[in-house]
């Protein structure tokens, strides 16, 4: 609103013209004096337009101006306690990495039924699903031991497979800041990166049950309940060592060899000294 020439009056120097304007200050010059106030801040308190019809339209003015001012501080606000929990999260995330100890079963093997695996490798995550039972019932699970140095392994069978059957179709290092007792959706992301998913045919040769062995019935090749299970670190280790030596595209061969050695490097392994599988299958030949 163009307040030039405009008449004023004000409690304390009375009449005056207001001779200059920006978005911050008026300036009014007074009979015996020139004043610089805060715009719109002055009008309401000390000064007010002589025309009745202007002052109520800068009334709507200030008051719009004033609604909208109310606004921008509710949203800075906002985004100061918005970044102060990012803060905090990052505090506690530095925290947790400091004070993390290597669980020597800190992977996790998920089993994916057939209506899951397009939408798990165009996601590249998966949902650790929900408490069953007890005063959580109905509340996503929480991966605890999963950490940056966790790898998720995705597996299937078919329904007319045996279990014994159970192929490795793909696998991920999980996201580069993932703490999995931070997780309150359940969802586990994948690396940036390292991620890998095994052709028809790869797949064929990587049988889940070459590597995992239940070490109280080591005859047995059971699921039985649940989406997913913790996993040996070495098992782990040993799966990418494979899956180095099954590749045959260069790029995706270099990709194994990066994400096994930085797989051994997180969880304080040392390449050359991977013992060789010896999971339930191979201890029942």
């Amino acid at each position: 609103m163009n307040l030039i020439d405009k008449k004023v009056m004000h409690k304390s120097f009375g009449k005056g013209n207001i001779v200059d304007q920006d978005d911050e200050f008026v300036t009014i010059d007074f009979d015996k004096e020139t004043k610089k106030f805060v715009f719109p801040d002055a009008f309401g308190k000390f000064l007010k337009l002589k025309d009745d019809s202007a002052q109520a339209t800068l009334k709507q003015a200030i008051t719009k101006f004033e609604a909208k001012q109310e606004q921008l501080e509710k949203e800075r606000e906002e985004e100061q306690a918005q970044r102060i929990l990012e803060q905090q999260r990052k505090n506690e995330l530095k925290k947790l990495l400091k004070n993390h100890r290597l669980h020597e079963k800190s992977q996790l093997v998920f089993w994916l039924e057939d209506t899951e695996e397009e939408q798990a490798f165009a996601d590249w995550q998966v949902f650790a699903g929900e408490i069953r039972s007890g005063k959580n019932k109905g509340n996503p699970n929480k991966p605890v031991r999963l950490h940056q140095n966790s790898l998720v392994l995705l597996t299937k069978r078919d329904d007319e497979e045996d279990e014994n059957e159970r192929k490795i179709v793909g696998l991920y290092m999980v996201e580069e800041t993932f703490i999995g007792r931070l997780a309150e959706d359940g969802l586990i992301p994948a690396h940036s990166e390292l991620r890998l998913k095994l052709s028809d045919e790869e797949a064929e040769d990587m049988l889940f049950w070459n590597y995992y062995i239940n070490e109280k019935y080591p005859h047995r090749m059971t699921w039985n309940t649940g989406k997913y299970r913790y996993f040996d670190n070495i098992w782990a280790a040993q799966i990418l060592r494979d899956i180095v030596s099954l590749k045959k595209d260069p790029n995706e061969k270099q990709l194994a060899e990066e994400f096994f050695l930085h797989f051994c490097k997180m969880n304080q392994l040392e390449p050359n000294e991977i013992p060789e599988p010896n999971g339930a299958l191979k201890y029942n030949k």
